[in-house]
């Protein structure tokens, strides 16, 4: 229900609410804030906005880089992190103009509402349904240093297998055996359960939340199914609740995708259905897996577009140590039931018509969100609109473990990019299916893939530890 001026008036005096801070998205998926003292918030904002530099965020606006920022009421909520009363809200970025300012076509909650548009204008369905989940690892210590004479990376997690011969009570786990592990080796159930919370709080309905495979300290929390759009403002949310609770609890959370050599990687699975007027269009009980032609079309656009897709749901140079057999990480360009070594699995559990759905599982959290979510549907519906087979294309379904086939027969698969480059360049030769009625402006993308090239440069350049084992006395 839309919140109104009155209604947030009530909620500040209620609350006795002393800031008004507003949440901006940059170019990266992170938040950044300007905050007004509550006495001068007013109905003007809400027309006028606040203004703002974008070039600062990252984009490349062709056009004048004053921005006004607009609040979306609906996403107000109290902000437990701050220790003076504050009350949050993020919104969209807008051009400064007359009559009436135009949405930044850059900006990433304009683009997750453009792509929804060209979804409802295609005919093809009204709402598309998603649920993230989201991976991530829990540190008690982490710091690194990367300088010319020393380079180094660190982090500790008390019940790791490295040290059970100094942790002084026994209670450390295996490498790789954290999974669903119970106390006393469940040592953040407290600080989860307080994330939990205040994601419910913030009126996002949690599934569950549970320890994964990595056993110096991974986690999940899994959300329930959400609009795309809403669900992109809470992917930021989520982040921002979990990285903020973790610091009080004494922990330092990171979504980064392969923090810690030999264990799980952490990745943030999409699922996803879409829906015509309250109807599922992913469902039939007569298709492979209970699945629609056009849910399996829709397969078939993520399959086609996927090395494109990477440098948008995997754009980091991280995300590809991740992406490696061994560590329950696709690796394979395929679909199939209940198989997690394929990119596309479809869960046997979701058996009721308005449920059956498949999750994409390459993606994760390094991702801006708003950028990931619409480029899925993107790709997806274009394989809808272009009729793409799966199957046809030789892409399964594979209902067999894929890191077990013969060495002969896994060199027959396609693979996914194994470094960030790859997806790069495979972004600059395939992007006409995100351009599709404007939804992704070709400078954004242009953008995009040059900072990230800048990263990977920067990256090449500097040795690791590694190389210093392997070349130093060679």
């Amino acid at each position: 229900m839309a919140k109104t001026f009155k209604e947030i008036q009530q909620l500040i005096n209620d609350k006795g609410i002393e800031m008004i801070d507003f949440k901006m998205v940059d170019i990266n998926g992170v938040f950044r804030h300007v905050t007004i003292p509550v006495r001068y918030f007013s109905e003007d904002i809400l027309r006028e906005g606040i203004g703002f530099d974008a070039s600062n965020y990252g984009y490349a606006i062709l056009e004048k880089s004053d921005m006004v920022f607009i609040p979306d009421l609906d996403t107000a909520m109290i902000d437990e992190f701050c220790g003076t009363p504050t009350l949050s809200m993020t919104g969209n970025a807008m051009i400064i103009d007359f009559p009436d300012n135009r949405p930044v076509a850059q900006y990433p909650r304009n683009i997750v509402r453009a792509a929804e548009k060209h979804m409802k204008d295609l005919g093809i369905a009204d709402t598309m349904l998603i649920l993230p989940e989201f991976e991530f690892y829990l540190f008690d210590e982490a710091g690194w240093t990367v300088n010319a004479n020393e380079i180094s990376a660190r982090v500790d997690a008390s019940q790791a297998h490295w040290n059970s011969g100094r942790q002084g009570k026994g209670i450390v786990v295996e490498e790789q055996a954290a999974y669903h592990i119970a106390k006393p080796f469940d040592r953040s159930y407290e600080c989860r359960c307080a994330m939990v919370k205040r994601i419910e709080a913030a009126g996002i309905p949690v599934k569950y939340h549970h320890p994964e495979v990595g056993a110096s300290g991974q986690f999940e929390i899994e959300p329930k199914l959400g609009v795309m759009s809403e669900m992109a403002d809470a992917t930021m949310l989520i982040k921002y609740i979990i990285h903020n609770t973790a610091l009080e609890y004494g922990f330092s959370a990171t979504f980064m995708p392969k923090p810690v050599y030999g264990e799980a990687g952490s990745g943030m699975h999409v699922h996803m259905l879409l829906l015509k007027e309250g109807e599922p269009v992913f469902s039939d009980d007569n298709g492979y897996s209970h699945l629609s032609e056009d849910a399996h079309f829709f397969m078939g656009g993520l399959l086609s577009h996927i090395d494109s897709l990477c440098a948008i749901t995997n754009p980091s140079t991280n995300s590809y140590k991740r992406l490696i057999p061994g560590f329950e990480a696709p690796v394979t360009v395929g679909y199939a039931t209940s198989n997690r070594s394929a990119v596309i699995r479809i869960p046997a559990y979701a058996k009721t018509p308005k449920m059956r759905r498949f999750e994409l599982r390459n993606p994760d959290a390094t991702c801006n969100p708003y950028f990931a979510y619409a480029a899925i549907l993107m790709a997806g519906l274009d394989g809808i609109k272009n009729r793409i087979d799966p199957h046809a294309q030789g892409w399964g379904p594979y209902d067999f473990n894929l890191f077990e086939l013969p060495d002969e027969e896994k060199k027959k698969l396609k693979g996914l990019p194994v470094r960030l480059e790859d997806a790069l360049d495979a972004l600059e030769k395939d992007h006409d299916y995100l351009t599709a009625s404007g939804v992704f402006p070709e400078e954004l993308l242009t953008k995009l893939i040059a900072k990230k090239r800048a990263e990977c440069r920067r990256i090449a350049a500097i040795p690791s530890p590694a190389e210093f084992e392997t070349y130093y006395n060679a």
